[in-house]
């Protein structure tokens, strides 16, 4: 299903953008446009019902789903945030994206290595890009912290919580060996 609305917002983009495009049928365009993206904007909100509260996602896959269809679909989440398109335009501002802006090399693996745990990884992480040193100590850079918070934010969009059902799953984003987000 995501795959098929990429493939719609991409059609729309150019249609919007072609020069031969008429006025009415860019105007129609547009507001299809504007129709699927308020339409995913407007269920990005985690809804609570009693004690429970559901991440944005999770009516996607389901309340039966396994883990690993869970983990499928935050892949291909992934995959649609690294190829969004930017503005086609050069005065159009962009919101930044961690997963769109990080380095094309990084990849990530998503997996479920246990009962009840997702477990996000991403390799070949620039060093320049990766790794700060402040005062001796090496540690990971503020732009993949935030890359990594990024994921388990869209990790986390697909699990439930609450004091009587606790949550679906753990999630875990690490580069290489290192955890930097568990939750």
């Amino acid at each position: 299903m995501a795959a098929n609305v990429i493939q719609r917002i991409t059609r729309l983009r150019e249609l919007i953008d072609h020069p031969r495009t008429g006025a009415a049928e860019r105007a129609a365009a547009q507001r299809m446009l504007d129709r699927i993206l308020s339409r995913s904007s407007s269920t990005a909100r985690s809804t609570r019902t009693g004690d429970r509260s559901y991440g944005p996602r999770y009516d996607r896959v389901g309340r039966h789903a396994s883990l690993e269809d869970i983990a499928e679909s935050i892949r291909q989440d992934i995959a649609f945030a690294r190829v969004f398109p930017m503005p086609a335009q050069a005065g159009e501002l962009t919101e930044p994206n961690a997963v769109r802006d990080a380095p094309a090399e990084i990849t990530y693996t998503v997996e479920t290595p246990y009962d009840g745990t997702i477990l996000i990884t991403m390799g070949n992480v620039p060093t320049a890009w990766g790794r700060s040193n402040d005062q001796g100590r090496e540690s990971v850079s503020p732009a993949v912290q935030a890359l990594a918070e990024e994921l388990a934010d869209l990790m986390n969009s697909y699990n439930h919580d609450g004091d009587q059902i606790g949550k679906r799953f753990f999630g875990k984003v690490r580069v290489g060996e290192t955890t930097l987000v568990w939750g």
